[in-house]
């Protein structure tokens, strides 16, 4: 971990009555977060391979009959989409801890409250407090 975020987990905003974050709270969850970014890239790039091969067979796959291709083309499209919701989790994973070494984690990306250590807790990625995550889920 940096300098940056070792000095600064007493300085994250917290929500009033909140305990403040402690140097091994954050480096816990620091912690977590990057286990989470390896085990994700790991899932990746074997995605990518999967998809890679499946790509490679569906030109041996010209005789199959209808049924089959629908089923092949259905399970390219799972792990595509599977692989998007990865790209997407590791985004947000590096962005967490981005913010925590540049001491600006815990703060709402929209009104620039605290988002709350509890949220944080529970959801390590989160960039709202629960009242903009509201609002943003009601447009």
């Amino acid at each position: 971990m940096t300098a940056t975020a070792h000095s600064g987990a007493a300085a994250l905003p917290v929500r009033h009555g909140e305990k403040r974050w402690t140097e091994a709270e954050v480096a816990e969850l620091r912690d977590e977060l990057a286990a989470e970014v390896a085990a994700l890239r790991a899932d990746i790039d074997r995605a990518e391979t999967d998809i890679a091969s499946r790509l490679g067979d569906a030109v041996g796959d010209a005789g199959d009959d209808q049924a089959d291709v629908g089923a092949k083309t259905f399970e390219r499209e799972h792990e595509l989409a599977l692989t998007h919701n990865a790209r997407e989790l590791l985004a947000q994973n590096e962005r967490a801890i981005a913010r925590i070494e540049a001491g600006t984690y815990g703060t709402c990306e929209s009104c620039g409250e605290a988002i709350g250590k509890a949220r944080l807790q529970a959801f390590p990625r989160a960039t709202l407090c629960v009242r903009c995550k509201q609002r943003e889920e009601r447009r």
